[in-house]
């Protein structure tokens, strides 16, 4: 199984000097296109489309990363490797709610 820190290298070694050339702004733009296109496989409800944006997500959140200089899977785990970040806990026992209401 290749984990997040290959996948990015991967990525790296794939499209760092053409991510270079286009540039952070331009990359994040795509990255955002990408998360539009994952909604609409979501409301399709196709579960292989679903596989094949998240992958193309998840492509592009490195492809940024890797342009700013910031390991991923370090950056994940930092922050919720011990669990959720507000209340500590795993699983999380914050309150529950709409977006943003903990």
């Amino acid at each position: 199984m290749v984990g997040i820190r290959d996948f990015q290298n991967l990525m790296r070694t794939i499209y760092f000097e053409r991510d270079r050339e286009r540039g952070v702004p331009i990359t994040y733009a795509w990255l955002v296109s990408e998360v539009g296109e994952l909604a609409r496989a979501l409301i399709r409800g196709s579960k292989p489309l679903i596989a094949e944006e998240v992958a193309d997500v998840l492509a592009w959140l490195l492809s940024l990363c890797n342009l700013l200089g910031i390991d991923a899977e370090k950056a994940a785990y930092e922050k919720y490797g011990k669990g959720c970040p507000r209340c500590g806990s795993i699983p999380c026992v914050c309150r529950t709610g709409k977006p943003g209401n903990f």
